[in-house]
């Protein structure tokens, strides 16, 4: 089998009140060798069309582009509960899926945890209902451009739903559309103890993964036999696309590089 994995980073993970989605260390990503970046959604959205448009030029005066959006939905926009709006919810999609195809980007994750989280007392399979109509009509503008939709289960101190593969699995079916599909977060996932054959029982599914150290959710340091084992468990199952790297650091450019490193080396 031939591998074509590609490599990025989150940036968001670094922003600053100034500038919430990362765009100046899209030169960091470039001149430490990452294949693409990966931007938040929801803060690219906030951007008028003077600062979208500076973030296009520098994508391309630094040969770098963005293959995958994280950050979905914004908290603003509720997606569970009493107060949803359809037409407020279809809008957005609709809205974001043509900024993300602008950017070229084929994969948008879905966590969006301030966006989807349960409130007290509301019914889980009516929030769950709710979510999985959210993805149908995610599909409906994403499909049209060549976009998927990856499920990210998130981890019980983020979130109250999805917080598994095996919740993902159960939505991505929900929602029965083209488009969706699954991701695995190695943070999450060890957050949640969640056994490596969930892994190989949905191996098909995954179109994207991302990676932190369980620790501080910071960028991985030196190669461990669980980073191994959750490597290996994926490559058995075929899987050959991308992976980001989405982690906090106070040393990011050496971060980056090191985490580059051992990213290909595994």
């Amino acid at each position: 089998m031939v591998i074509k994995m590609k490599y990025g980073c989150c940036v968001n993970m670094f922003g600053e009140e100034a500038d919430p989605v990362g765009i100046k260390y899209i030169t960091y990503l470039a001149e430490c060798g990452y294949d693409y970046v990966e931007l938040p959604l929801a803060q690219v959205m906030e951007l008028s069309s003077r600062e979208f448009g500076i973030l296009k030029t520098t994508l391309k005066n630094n040969g770098i582009g963005c293959e995958c959006c994280n950050n979905f939905f914004p908290a603003s926009i509720r997606l569970t509960g009493e107060n949803t709006s359809p037409a407020v919810i279809e809008e957005y999609i609709q809205k974001a899926c043509t900024r993300a195809a602008e950017l070229d980007a084929k994969v948008i994750v879905f966590g969006s945890s301030g966006a989807k989280n349960v409130p007290e007392g509301y019914p889980m399979e009516e929030a769950f209902h709710q979510i999985a109509e959210v993805l149908k009509i995610a599909d409906k503008y994403a499909f049209p451009k060549e976009i998927q939709i990856a499920i990210e289960p998130l981890n019980h101190k983020e979130s109250n739903i999805i917080i598994n593969l095996s919740d993902s699995k159960k939505l991505m079916k929900a929602a029965d559309a083209s488009s969706i599909r699954l991701l695995v977060d190695y943070y999450h996932f060890m957050v949640e103890k969640e056994s490596i054959e969930a892994i190989k029982e949905n191996g098909a599914d995954i179109i994207h993964v991302h990676f932190a150290e369980q620790d501080g959710r910071s960028f991985p340091k030196n190669p461990s036999e669980d980073y191994r084992l959750f490597f290996d468990t994926l490559r058995k199952t075929g899987y050959d696309s991308r992976i980001s790297i989405e982690a906090y650091s106070s040393q990011i450019k050496d971060d980056m590089v090191n985490a580059l490193r051992i990213m290909k080396n595994l």
